[in-house]
């Protein structure tokens, strides 16, 4: 006789216990969280279910009848934070701000917080990373204080929905989403699972309340942002902070946004006092000299749609041994590397393999885009031939394997941001567009001729001659 055929309540389920995929058979990887060891039986397969349509909550009506005027954005009090949101915070908005340990996120949204409450918006700061003592320090030392100012300490989802019942605010701020868990899910906060569910009722929340959410989240080593991808998905605005911690400059750059665009950057100042919007921030990348040091350029690079002046250093000394050093601060290892071996084959300078090479930016500024090569080009090239570049000069474009110097994007406001802080002269690709008044342009189609803005080396530096082809 036959076996009888397995029906499918017969069969066994299995569950991730980190995010809740289910499966028909028994794998040792998940493969929608990437757990190890997380997958584990839990009885027959569910019965298949179908849904009868209900009762709707809201008509729907033509688009032109929806009134736009409920998702206006109300502004922060932080204009540099607005410009990266768009004018400010729509109401109903959820934004994910994430960011390194120790970056100034919590300072920066406790500052946020404070100036947002007033007395017909209350704010609510709830904070699972510190006590609320610790929080009541630090907006001392920020000065942000506001009698409308709400402040908890929870790590509960019931207790923080039970907070905004009670204070009722037009605005929260979470400190941090993987630190609340609820107890209705299986996982330790911060799990897949926990982090997915703990967004979902906050989401819920912000629409049907018409509140603001600002949500911090942590990142994994490699720069990610931590918990599964569906929360980037959920959430209306993710927002990337950005900052070398042992510089003053902090950028905040959208990665997603449904109410503005993704190329804005807000830059702040992360000081003693808290942190600080800087509506002129190139002033941080600059050095002033009264006179020209060799191994120097400036360039102008763009942060979204933002132009800032940076400034390019170089240093080459003889090496002690065989394989001489390559250091960078602030810029691309490769692209430097690339424009080693273009100076040296294009530009005719041999001095530079034999000797060890340090370049870097001033004032924390990371330069990746390819418009700050012809900068670093000639901060190398000056720093081999000692010899200092002209006074007031910045330089522009993309350099090439074969030497040519390339157009970039926004050339003109490149060059109108070097006007406006008092620069004269620029080298530039080809074809730059209308020239700010007051300043003159060099167009360069190659290496060889941005070389020649050189002058003459004494005849001191003949040791470092193997310089530019003239």
């Amino acid at each position: 006789m036959a076996a009888r055929k397995s029906s499918a309540k017969d069969r066994p389920l299995y569950r991730c216990t980190e995010c809740g995929w289910q499966t028909a058979k028994w794998l040792g990887r998940c493969p929608e969280c990437q757990a190890w060891g997380t997958v584990e039986e839990t009885g027959g397969a569910p019965a298949v279910r179908t849904t009868t349509p209900g009762r709707v909550s809201v008509s729907a009506l033509p688009i032109g009848q929806v009134d736009g005027k409920q998702a206006t954005a109300r502004a922060t009090g932080v204009p540099e934070l607005d410009r990266v949101l768009g004018g400010g915070l729509v109401p109903g908005a959820v934004v994910l701000l994430a960011g390194e340990p120790g970056v100034g996120k919590s300072t920066l949204l406790l500052d946020v917080a404070a100036k947002a409450a007033s007395d017909d918006h209350r704010t609510l700061y709830v904070t699972g990373e510190e006590s609320a003592g610790q929080v009541r320090l630090r907006a001392d030392r920020i000065g942000a204080l506001d009698d409308h100012l709400y402040l908890t300490a929870e790590t509960d989802l019931s207790a923080v929905l039970g907070h905004l019942d009670e204070v009722k605010p037009s605005l929260l701020v979470l400190d941090s989403v993987q630190t609340v868990a609820s107890p209705e899910i299986d996982g330790a906060p911060g799990g897949v699972a926990q982090v997915r569910e703990v967004a979902g009722a906050l989401i819920r929340a912000s629409k049907e309340r018409g509140m603001s959410t600002l949500l911090v989240g942590h990142v994994t080593k490699d720069g990610a942002i931590a918990g599964p991808r569906l929360l980037e998905h959920l959430v209306d605005v993710v927002l990337h902070f950005e900052g070398d911690r042992h510089a003053r400059l902090r950028l905040v750059r959208g990665v997603k946004n449904r109410y503005g665009t993704t190329d804005e950057v807000g830059c702040f100042e992360l000081h003693d006092e808290g942190i600080t919007g800087l509506a002129d921030p190139s002033g941080l990348f600059l050095t002033r000299r009264a006179e020209p040091v060799p191994g120097t350029c400036l360039t102008v690079t763009l942060e979204g749609r933002r132009p800032l002046v940076a400034e390019v250093q170089a240093l080459t000394v003889d090496s002690q041994i065989p394989s001489p050093r390559r250091t960078t601060s602030g810029l691309e290892n490769s692209r430097v590397s690339m424009m080693l071996a273009v100076l040296e084959q294009r530009g005719r300078i041999s001095a530079l393999g034999k000797r060890d090479i340090y370049s870097a930016t001033v004032g924390g500024v990371r330069l990746s885009e390819p418009a700050a090569d012809l900068a670093v080009a000639l901060a190398l090239a000056s720093a081999a031939s000692d010899t200092p570049l002209p006074k007031n000069l910045v330089a522009i474009g993309e350099v090439g394997l074969a030497g040519e110097v390339r157009r970039v994007t926004g050339i003109q406001r490149r060059l109108s941001e070097a006007a406006r802080l008092g620069f004269t002269h620029a080298l530039v690709p080809g074809d730059p567009g209308r020239i700010p008044d007051g300043m003159r342009v060099l167009e360069v189609a190659d290496i060889g001729e941005a070389l020649r803005v050189l002058p003459a080396r004494p005849a001191r530096s003949a040791p470092a001659q193997s310089g530019a082809a003239d």
